[in-house]
């Protein structure tokens, strides 16, 4: 291909703005495209005083009811979106050390799953595992001798995912990066007969600084007198190689899908890992990324629905095959 363009001289005889010109021709050799197969909704739900309350870091985004959420993921689906992540908001009353609420049949998650499933069958529900919302220290897993015990916090997850599944949910998500968690889950909810239910994994699951109104969504605070933050379990921004080897373990471990979160800052990660597995990539386009747009969009810095398009076709073009983004119904009726 070189050589032939060497020999026919490039410029004048070669003028790459032709294609360009006029947008019928623009749409015809684009070559990423964007639809609502490829969106993900991620709502949140609570039950008693903040149930429809308004997130102020998340402008637009607020915690549902059980009953709302239910209303919610029917509007989203008819929207052509095929699946909602949904997370919980715990009262502090409901925490502890273990993160015991979170083995409740009965908990906010599994209410709503059920609601979700009566009012819309069809949609996918995808169920975070991971217990940072149900502890009140405000960590991922159990806390024994000053750090995260990873095979005690799998028993729990490995819990924790049979009683989603057995709620309802079609594909657990484990974003707790606990080493071996993907095979223990595995195995629990095979052993459950729940052969069908899905394992999405957050394979390369960052250190980011981008969740900040994702935890304040969510209710979450790591206690300041901790000696360790997150960053002995998630991954250091500075590291591809390793990711490559997480998502090669987990998909060992039998994960169906995996997940590279933040999006927009690891693109890089995301081709990486597509240029070398053959199994769906998502990628979840965070609170801080969503924050972040919607608070220039409201200086009037920045044409908000531009950016949200071009960020998700980044993000597309990279290689994930959906992503999960707060914009995700906002954009599908512009797509209608």
């Amino acid at each position: 291909m070189t050589k032939f363009y060497k020999q026919i001289n490039g410029y004048p005889a070669i003028r790459m703005r032709r294609n360009r010109m006029k947008a019928f021709s623009r749409r015809m050799i684009s070559e990423t495209h964007l639809n609502a197969n490829n969106l993900i909704q991620p709502l949140f739900v609570t039950e008693g005083k903040y149930e429809n309350t308004y997130i102020e870091s998340m402008p637009g985004i607020k915690r549902h009811s059980i009953k709302s959420v239910a209303k919610e993921a029917m509007e989203i689906y008819k929207l052509g979106i095929p699946a909602i992540a949904i997370f919980p908001y715990i009262p502090n009353d409901l925490k502890d050390e273990n993160g015991t609420e979170s083995l409740n049949k009965n908990n906010v998650i599994c209410k709503a799953i059920k609601e979700i499933k009566n009012s819309c069958p069809e949609i996918g529900i995808i169920c975070d595992v991971a217990l940072d919302p149900y502890t009140n220290h405000g960590h991922d897993g159990i806390i024994i001798n000053n750090e995260i015990n990873n095979d005690k916090t799998i028993e729990i997850l490995c819990k924790q995912a049979v009683i989603q599944a057995e709620a309802g949910c079609d594909i657990i998500a484990p974003s707790d990066m606990m080493d071996g968690r993907v095979k223990s889950i595995r195995s629990a909810l095979d052993k459950k007969n729940l052969i069908n239910t899905s394992i999405l994994s957050y394979s390369a699951k960052y250190a980011s600084s981008f969740y900040g109104p994702f935890r304040d969504a969510l209710g979450t605070k790591i206690k300041s007198d901790h000696v360790f933050d997150k960053k002995s379990y998630q991954m250091d921004p500075a590291n591809s190689r390793e990711a490559l080897r997480e998502i090669e373990l987990d998909i060992n471990e039998g994960a169906d899908i995996i997940m590279i979160k933040p999006a927009l800052s690891y693109l890089d990660i995301i081709s990486l890992a597509k240029q070398n597995f053959e199994i769906p990539i998502f990628a979840y386009q965070v609170s801080g990324e969503y924050s972040m747009i919607k608070a220039a969009s409201e200086k009037g810095w920045i044409n908000e629905q531009d950016i949200i398009f071009e960020t998700l076709l980044s993000i597309k073009r990279a290689g994930a095959s959906s992503i999960l983004t707060y914009f995700a119904k906002d954009i599908a009726k512009s797509l209608k």
